[in-house]
């Protein structure tokens, strides 16, 4: 018999979570952002609205604290959130829809909102579970910055190091992750008759503390994602749902797991990376038939790629060009469209379980 691949666990929760939590701006669950205060204070968010036909498509908030703000700081979010152009966002493209934000910091607070979890960001967070399992420290991760750059592929300049906008750009992803909050019912997946809903608010990751080798004191990380091009050259992060993987409730991915980037690529078209986490998600949304089969409706395949343009070809070509992706590297033996009632069509998977294991 076949032995399992060496692999780490990663927790079921994370991982019901993540396709809705990153719902992108053109799903037609995703409503427009708001600026709401409370007793607490006042938050960026945006909601995910639940869908009645699914379980798995829940109802999910996702929002930025916005701390210690002064009257003055207030007024400008107030006067740029007015500058957002939300049907650019949807139609062409958030960086079109956020021209009009001339504030750096809010434009980037936006973006990283509007964005969230994209694939890039999704492979950050497998990469720091398989480290978690390597290390040993119950959830909490250290690592190298320039050692994940290097593992997501990309190249150094001459002197080692790696350009400017990489650096950048890690550090807001990590600080995105960081402090955007996720807000949902904890008992979401329908246990029993009695849903007894329970609010969680968590974030992905906390960020613990980090390290700068040549920088001065007052390098701070948030002011770095939110003004600057830096990065921390090291960093100790804590994984917020990791409760599944101390007892048991998880899935095991590789750990030849492949995260790098392709290049010249935008993270949003990584529909290898989209498709097999939504299909892990309904690993243990479902149940797989035979321990390998599972059944999926193209629809719900299709909204959670994002594949929503109008080009039906298109859509299917690059599906399948996804499942072929797959297969190729190991995680599938095979996939068909299967005609349903009412013209609904399913897409049953074939799971390889040497690759990609529920427990």
């Amino acid at each position: 018999m076949k032995q399992l691949e060496a692999a780490f666990p990663v927790d079921s929760q994370l991982l019901m979570v993540l396709p809705r939590a990153g719902a992108s701006v053109r799903n037609p669950d995703v409503r427009l952002p708001i600026l709401r205060s409370d007793v607490d204070g006042y938050y960026l968010e945006m909601r995910v609205e639940e869908d009645a036909q699914d379980d798995s498509e829940f109802s999910v908030i996702r929002r930025v604290p916005l701390e210690n703000l002064s009257d003055e700081e207030l007024a400008d979010i107030k006067a740029e959130y007015a500058n957002l152009d939300w049907s650019a966002c949807v139609n062409k493209g958030v960086s079109n829809g956020l021209e009009k934000i001339h504030d750096r910091r809010i434009q980037r607070m936006f973006m990283a909102l509007m964005t969230f979890l994209n694939p890039r960001q999704i492979s950050i967070i497998l990469y720091l579970y398989k480290l978690a399992a390597e290390q040993g420290n119950n959830g909490t991760v250290k690592f190298r910055s320039n050692d994940l750059l290097e593992i997501l592929g990309y190249t150094r300049t001459k002197d080692g190091g790696f350009a400017s906008k990489l650096r950048s750009q890690l550090n807001r992803d990590l600080v995105a992750l960081h402090r955007t909050e996720l807000v949902l019912a904890q008992s979401f997946k329908k246990t029993s008759l009695n849903r007894g809903a329970k609010v969680m608010i968590k974030s992905i990751l906390r960020i613990k503390d980090y390290e700068v080798d040549h920088a001065p004191r007052d390098f701070d990380i948030t002011k770095a994602a939110d003004y600057t091009y830096e990065l921390a050259d090291s960093y100790t992060i804590s994984l917020e749902f990791f409760d599944g993987t101390r007892n048991g409730d998880c899935v095991l991915f590789p750990n030849q797991f492949d995260i790098t980037q392709r290049l010249g690529s935008n993270a949003k078209c990584d529909y290898k990376t989209k498709l097999l986490i939504y299909l892990a998600s309904r690993m243990k949304w479902d149940t797989l038939t035979d321990g390998q089969f599972i059944s999926i409706s193209k629809q719900y395949l299709f909204k959670n790629l994002d594949l929503f343009g109008s080009n039906s070809s298109r859509n299917n070509q690059i599906f399948w060009r996804t499942v072929d992706e797959l297969k190729e590297e190991g995680y599938l033996f095979g996939a068909q469209e299967l005609s349903g009632k009412n013209r609904i069509s399913t897409i049953q998977f074939q799971i390889n379980s040497m690759k990609l294991k529920c427990k």
